[in-house]
This record gives C-alpha cells, structure tokens and sequence, in this order.
C-alpha cells in the first residue's frame, strides 16, 4: 500500500462517513444527473445543508456539476470510489495474509 493510495482514498472515505453524503452517493449512482431540488426530496435537512454536503462530496471528487438554465445538476464520479475499492482490495489481502500466518503459527 503506497502513501499515495493512502492519501487519494483518505478524502473518499471521510467523505463517504456521513449518513446523509451516502445517500446522496446512493441517488447519484443510479445514473441520472440530479438538481438540489432533487437531491433535497425525502431529505430531512435543507437546500443549504443538501449543498454543503456536495461540496464536501465535489472535494473528494466524488461528484462534478454543471449548469443547466438556473439549475446546477450533480452527478457521480465513480473513478475515486473505484480507487478506494482497490485500497480496501490491497488492505483485505494483507489481513487474509497476516490470518493465514497466524494460523500456520496456532497449528504448528
């Protein structure tokens, strides 16, 4: 696991720690490209909050927005998610590596 890795995924991952930027993740993976409006139905905070929450998300390049009239439309950016899936890949290798170590130790 190189310091890299570490680094690009520490942002994906704090992003991803709060229950309301992961349902908004969750919408924004079905593919279609969302208002604020949108986003903000079925929420049980603001606009505002709803906003803040992708800004947070837009800083770990989770999502990307353009403008559309006077809306601005969010969508998915899954390139960051896929980095972070490879690190938790790599992590989960070295504990299947560090178990299986620990087992030929018990056993022997």
């Amino acid at each position: 696991m190189t310091a890299l890795a570490v680094k690009h995924s520490a942002p994906v991952f704090a992003a991803l720690g709060d229950p309301t930027r992961l349902r908004l993740v969750a919408r924004l993976a079905q593919g279609e490209a969302l208002s604020i409006s949108q986003l903000t139905e079925g929420e049980r905070v603001t606009r505002q909050a709803i906003t803040k929450h992708l800004e947070v998300l837009a800083d770990a390049g989770l999502v990307t927005d353009r403008k559309r009239g006077r809306e601005r439309l969010y969508a998915l950016e899954a390139a960051p998610l896929d980095d972070a899936r490879r690190y938790l890949d790599q992590v989960s290798a070295q504990w299947d590596k560090a178990i299986a170590r620990l087992r030929l130790l018990v056993e022997r």
